[in-house]
């Protein structure tokens, strides 16, 4: 596993251009803001693209994706990863569901760099790293970790731990050294870094802004995160995400049959 891992690493790209979009303030649905340690969760439509903005620049977003019609169809990191012959996610790469199709496509991206592997923080991480801070004793300002937060929004949804697969953390760099320990990244982030993703299917997403698991702050200090969700249309023809390699076009069109 550590030495898989640290061949796709050299693979990745470690800087992209800036494919910034420009958008129609007309087009805006919402706006709104998730504070930092907790969760959101809801229906994105195809056609609909979602903007996260790490206000502070020391943000994490962890995000599980599922098929809104059928939530047993969810995000694959393995099959999104070896598609794109990446271990990291950016600009012009697609989030492909367990049935082969595009969930959301990578329309803008100005971190350039999305941890796949790591998973969410868990109770244990948290209370060893950070110290217990109950909600008995703290009410909200108790600490909250991201395993039982995307728990917690998935069970609004009648769903629950069973349907919790490998999640994305935005925001957060790992990179591998050569044997195979994994090391968070601090020197890419700034503030107002921002990631477009644009919904191919209708979506399902849940998000906790939990810290990293690996997030070297010694205090517990999760941060808050903008969102913006407004009309994108779905992926064109020349399209960079469709284009970025053969696997996202042959995604995208099972996408689009799928809708048909």
């Amino acid at each position: 596993m550590q030495a898989s891992f640290a061949t796709l690493s050299q693979l990745a790209r470690a800087a992209v251009p800036d494919h910034s979009t420009v958008f129609d303030p007309s087009l805006i649905l919402w706006q709104e803001t998730v504070p930092g340690g907790t969760a959101w969760s809801g229906l994105l439509r195809r056609g609909n693209a979602l903007r996260l903005t790490d206000v502070s620049g020391a943000a994490n977003v962890s995000m599980l994706l599922y098929n809104y019609e059928e939530r047993t169809e969810r995000y694959n990191m393995p099959d999104t990863l070896k598609a794109q012959h990446t271990a990291l996610l950016t600009a012009d790469h697609v989030c492909y569901s367990d049935m082969g199709r595009v969930m959301c496509s990578i329309a803008s991206d100005t971190c350039g760099w999305h941890d796949t592997v790591c998973g969410a923080s868990t109770e244990h991480s948290v209370k060893a790293k950070y110290g217990d801070a109950r909600y008995q004793e703290q009410r909200n300002a108790m600490y909250r970790n991201g395993t039982d937060s995307l728990v917690n929004e998935l069970e609004k949804w009648g769903m629950g731990k069973r349907d919790m697969a490998a999640n994305l953390n935005l925001f957060s760099k790992v990179q591998s050294d050569d044997a195979g320990g994994l090391h968070f990244v601090t020197t890419h982030r700034a503030p107002g870094q921002h990631i477009d993703l644009r919904f191919e299917m209708n979506t399902l997403v849940v998000l906790s802004t939990a810290q990293h698991p690996l997030d070297p702050n010694p205090v517990y200090a999760p941060q808050d995160i903008a969102m913006t969700l407004w009309r994108s249309g779905t992926a064109g023809a020349d399209d960079r995400c469709r284009l970025h390699c053969p696997e996202n076009g042959r995604g995208l069109i099972n996408t689009e049959r799928y809708y048909l």
